[in-house]
């Protein structure tokens, strides 16, 4: 940004920083023979003693206090819930110059250039905020100016360890059984940067969603699609090459390898309550797990994988790839096209299977953390890069974390697991009274990014934690946006937030192509069955391609 670019900014937002170049004389505007004189903030004092002291922090919009940061996130824009005439703020730490941002309305943007440079220079060390706000002229005396209050400082952390440059996230309106505009995309979490990777309009409004990745990079990823013109289908990124796969891919994890995509197959539906808070819920009346040979182009399944009388969903992979985690639980009912009599039981273990890459060959299953011990519903495990931490849900009931207001975040140590035997747990201290789920890794292992409802209970955000190296998850933040209030007008649903290490290498218009092409590669897909033998695919059965809620 230039120099004058960041003057226009400053005026523009009603901020000015000390650090920004700054126009005190006169604006030309030359049109029609017209010259408009702007005056600058020549009558904007900092605050100076004797100022009132408030003995508490000020209210912030998003609330950004005692959090912990990364170096390298964007402005942690705000706005001031205080009532006043004048904003002034000072954000210092100890290595560098403090930012000085004055504003007219409650409004605080700060300057991203400074941002950035005081962030890099105090790594490790305290974020502070200085807050004051002038009172609104005394209506007795009429003129003259207000008087200035300071409230308690604010301080945040800045880690040492970098969080991946983008995350990817599904933005949809939150519906019932319908839905509208949707897409996938990528945001810069250096700026304020948000780029479409597919939009469900280029393919006449069906449902984009299961975005995965293979080692937090771009150059391998899936996108599941489902379209009443175009099908159902897997779209491949690969080497800057889009491939279009005949079947839709459900939650999907990466080998490490890169050879290997697991996936799952899930026959869910929506049902709803009369009178809760979350009227919504979605249950799975059948599912499985396969899987897709990157070389032979050819999908898979096992005994281990897809059994007769359970339900399988929601796996990855343990980093070195040695073991497939996913969730299941039995199937109690024989009606498998309505609900459940007592579908508030349906509560899913965590379970793992060994795999041999090399041979393609499945060992048997083994059980890490049942629904019995815990008297939750486990969902969504994800391993963290070295192997210690398992990251997962839990809630009341049922699949679909998410519409649960019981739903929490948990971590257990694995490296613990393995000296003891005992896969022990805890929930974590972040969560808050509102549905936490759909959550990711970066790639040093140092930090999650998770959805969560907690702001008001209806729209999911995403959050960024840091996690410390002994497990410690410290306070979140939430995902800064230019506009200080922007979360308060904005009907968005941003879910299953992923961290990676780069842009998507394709555009959006290439794999708008291939999603409406007729070019793809056949496969025969694993569907209802009585319980395969190792390597086999079944018959398929066209009612697992139903729409549904994923």
């Amino acid at each position: 940004m230039t120099n004058q670019q960041s003057t226009r900014q400053a005026f523009s937002s009603g901020t000015m920083s000390t650090t920004v170049p700054y126009w005190g004389g006169v604006l030309m505007v030359i049109g029609a023979g017209l010259a408009v004189l702007l005056h600058g903030c020549g009558d904007r004092e900092k605050p100076s003693e004797p100022y009132a002291v408030v003995d508490r922090e000020p209210n912030l919009s998003p609330d950004y206090r005692d959090v912990t940061v990364p170096a390298s996130i964007a402005p942690l824009n705000f706005a001031i819930q205080e009532p006043g005439a004048d904003y002034f703020v000072r954000v210092h730490a100890a290595n560098d110059k403090p930012i000085e941002v004055f504003s007219r309305t409650q409004k605080i943007r700060i300057p991203q250039r400074p941002w950035r440079r005081l962030l890099k220079n105090n790594r490790g060390g305290t974020l502070s905020l200085d807050v004051f706000v002038k009172a609104d002229p005394s209506p007795q005396a009429k003129s003259g100016p207000g008087q200035w209050r300071r409230f308690a400082r604010v301080t945040s952390r800045i880690a040492k360890e970098d969080i991946d440059p983008f995350i990817v996230y599904r933005r949809i309106w939150p519906g019932h059984s319908l839905w509208g505009q949707m897409g996938i995309y990528q945001r810069d979490l250096r700026s304020y940067d948000e780029r479409l990777i597919l939009g469900n309009d280029s393919f006449r409004n069906g449902c984009v969603n299961c975005h995965a990745f293979c080692n937090h990079r771009t150059d391998k990823m899936l996108l599941g699609i489902r379209s009443a013109t175009y099908g159902s289908s897997a779209i491949l990124v690969q080497d800057k090459h889009v491939h279009k796969i005949g079947t839709k891919f459900g939650y999907t994890a990466w080998h490490p390898g890169g050879t290997v995509a697991v996936f799952s197959v899930n026959r869910v539906r929506q049902l709803f309550h009369s009178a809760t808070n979350e009227i919504r819920d979605v249950l799975d009346y059948d599912s499985l797990i396969a899987y897709y040979l990157v070389e032979d182009k050819a999908v898979r399944t096992a005994p281990a994988l897809a059994r007769k009388d359970w339900l399988e969903t929601y796996p990855t992979f343990s980093p070195d790839g040695r073991y497939l985690y996913f969730c299941c639980a039995p199937i109690t009912w024989e009606d498998r096209h309505t609900v459940p009599k007592d579908f508030q039981q349906i509560k899913y273990d965590l379970v793992r299977v060994a795999y041999d890459v090399e041979n393609d060959r499945w060992g048997r299953l083994e059980a890490v953390l049942s629904a019995d011990q815990t008297g939750k519903s486990i969902l969504l495990p994800r391993i963290s890069p070295d192997g210690r931490w398992l990251l997962f849900t839990m809630c009341d009931y049922g699949c679909f974390p998410v519409y649960r207001q019981s739903s929490d975040l948990y971590l257990m140590d694995l490296e613990a697991a393995r000296q003891t035997g005992e896969y022990s747990y805890r929930r974590l201290d972040i969560n808050s009274d509102a549905s936490e789920s759909w959550h990711s890794w970066s790639s040093n292992g140092r930090w999650i990014a998770f959805s969560s409802k907690r702001l008001s209970h209806t729209f999911t955000r995403t959050y960024l934690a840091y996690v410390d190296d002994r497990g410690v998850v410290h306070n979140p933040v939430l995902l800064p946006q230019e506009d200080p209030l922007f979360y308060d007008s904005c009907l968005w649903a941003f879910s299953v937030p992923e961290l990676v290490s780069e842009r998507v290498p394709v555009s959006k218009r290439t794999i708008g192509r291939a999603v409406r092409g007729d070019r793809q590669i056949s496969v025969e897909m694993p569907i209802t069955m009585a319980t395969p033998r190792e390597g086999t695919s079944p018959v398929q059965d066209e009612s697992w391609h139903q729409s549904g809620v994923q």
